[in-house]
């Protein structure tokens, strides 16, 4: 698009400043209404995980979860385990003895230990990276799919999920949550036609954990998800404040000497 624009300048400045905000507005209706959606068409609302990343008792309950239960397929390749205890008030000792079970040296990044051809034959696909996993699908996606898993016994793994169907996953926390059977009815719609539609969850097997015990440990690793997309956020947010302070006190004084100099013109 640069490239014509010194050729046309005239015409298409100003079709591209016409497809900017349609474009932008219809990324953002995307973004905004990804977890309605999700509830209009499983019939359930997964609701929010409202993560608080300032919550450093929820990080170490997240990074304990997520190096359990996560780390033996997935891997966070974009974050240092000591920029993790720094962040997280967790001494070496403890980032060694309690997060760093692979080994390695304390500034080394989150590697897991399975090749990626050995996962790509075991599971059809090698598991994805998760480091920018909540900025990619976003925090609202993530707290809905560890929320809906479900028995299917025609998957390769006995279990489909809701927010992403014939996921390659399996259900690493079955075991706390326990297992649960998706319910689905008939509808008939306008035109004659039948679809099957979801009505909600039905617990087959009960997990370890109650159902609000449950809730908050997804919340937990849904939020360690969060901040690992970006860790400087919160540093990010306290410099934004005093940025947005200089920019106010520096506009005072510049609208103070532009009357001064007009002043003197005038």
């Amino acid at each position: 698009m640069k490239k014509y624009m010194y050729s046309f300048a005239g015409e298409v400045t100003i079709t591209i400043c016409r497809i900017r905000p349609a474009l932008a507005a219809a990324m953002l209706a995307g973004l905004l209404s990804a977890v309605p959606v999700l509830a209009a068409d499983t019939g359930v609302d997964f609701g929010h995980p409202n993560n608080d990343v300032s919550n450093i008792g929820s990080l170490q309950r997240g990074a304990k979860i997520f190096v359990n239960y996560c780390m033996g397929c997935h891997s966070a390749k974009y974050v240092r385990y000591n920029r993790l205890a720094s962040d997280l008030d967790i001494t070496e000792d403890q980032l060694v003895n309690n997060l760093m079970f692979l080994g390695g040296r304390p500034f080394d990044t989150m590697q897991n230990a399975m090749p990626a051809a050995d996962a790509e034959r075991w599971f059809g696909v090698s598991p994805p990276d998760l480091s920018l996993i909540a900025r990619s699908r976003g925090t609202d996606f993530l707290w809905a799919f560890m929320k809906s898993f479900y028995i299917d016994e025609s998957r390769p793994t006995g279990v489909n999920n809701l927010a992403l169907a014939n996921a390659a996953m399996p259900h690493v926390l079955w075991e706390l949550q326990g297992m649960q059977r998706a319910i689905y009815d008939e509808r008939t719609n306008e035109d004659g036609s039948s679809e099957m539609v979801f009505t909600g969850f039905e617990v087959m097997t009960p997990g370890s954990l109650s159902a609000a015990e449950y809730d908050q440990l997804v919340r937990d690793l849904v939020n360690f998800l969060e901040y690992i997309g970006e860790p400087i956020q919160l540093e990010r947010r306290r410099l934004g404040v005093w940025v947005l302070v200089f920019l106010f006190v520096f506009g005072l004084f510049a609208y103070a000497l532009k009357n001064e100099i007009w002043t003197d013109i005038k």
